[in-house]
């Protein structure tokens, strides 16, 4: 697990940026990867969801090992995770962008929004959708998938990295969800994304302004117009930001 731990007031700047502000700013230093490719909100919440990664690695099922009764072994990962995964934090499924079986059910995601995590992303399915999509914690998957994860998947590894949506995620990651869908942060870089992305959002939300007011996007956005970015510097005044 990464020794990054994610503060109240980056977790607060993050909680206000979008992802699609996030992706360029991660562009920007060169990283074009860090996007979970087709998981969407189970039902958008109308809030972000920040918090560091705790994973958990499934791999394809083999019969043998996966009977329904390996539920009742108390070390079984997939409930460890789930009892496991730390307050504040996203629970991150690696399911192989496989939905065909699901990667956990409402009984399980109910347990992870009772222990207080920040949410739970898989890029497979989950089972009981609308019930997930019912709660106050932020879940993001493929697609709904009636069929129990053990027709599929079996539940491995704890805490490794992992990919997601054919995303890298390693354990201590900070996780961004939006209505758009999940971007991953590497630790390390978390705080400076928060600080440089509160100003990306302040600046498209004057550009946004100025477009609904007519303004032309040449010489608006990028601000390559001396007057524009005179503009935006009065603008940030009266507005306080």
């Amino acid at each position: 697990m990464s020794d990054y731990v994610l503060s109240d007031d980056t977790r607060n700047k993050l909680m206000r940026i979008s992802t699609a502000s996030v992706a360029t700013a991660l562009y920007k230093r060169g990283l074009r990867n860090q996007f979970i490719q087709g998981v969407q909100p189970v039902s958008w919440k109308g809030r972000n969801m920040v918090g560091q990664a705790f994973t958990l690695r499934y791999i394809p099922a083999r019969e043998d090992r996966n009977p329904i009764t390996v539920f009742r072994n108390a070390d079984h990962p997939q409930r460890v995770a789930v009892d496991t995964c730390p307050e504040g934090w996203v629970l991150v499924m690696d399911s192989r962008k496989d939905a065909r079986a699901a990667s956990a059910g409402s009984i399980l995601v109910t347990r992870l929004a009772m222990r207080g995590c920040a949410g739970v992303v898989s890029d497979g399915g989950f089972r009981d959708a609308d019930g997930i999509g019912k709660l106050d914690m932020p879940a993001y998957h493929q697609r709904p998938s009636a069929p129990t994860n053990l027709t599929l998947h079996e539940a491995l590894d704890i805490n490794v990295p992992i990919s997601c949506g054919d995303a890298p995620v390693f354990p201590g990651d900070v996780l961004l969800g939006d209505g758009d869908g999940v971007m991953v942060i590497p630790a390390h870089l978390a705080e400076e994304i928060a600080d440089e992305c509160s100003g990306m959002e302040s600046f498209e939300d004057f550009v946004l302004e100025q477009v609904n007011n007519g303004a032309s996007i040449i010489g608006l956005y990028p601000a390559t117009n001396a007057k524009v970015q005179a503009d935006f510097v009065e603008w940030q005044r009266r507005e306080g930001r």
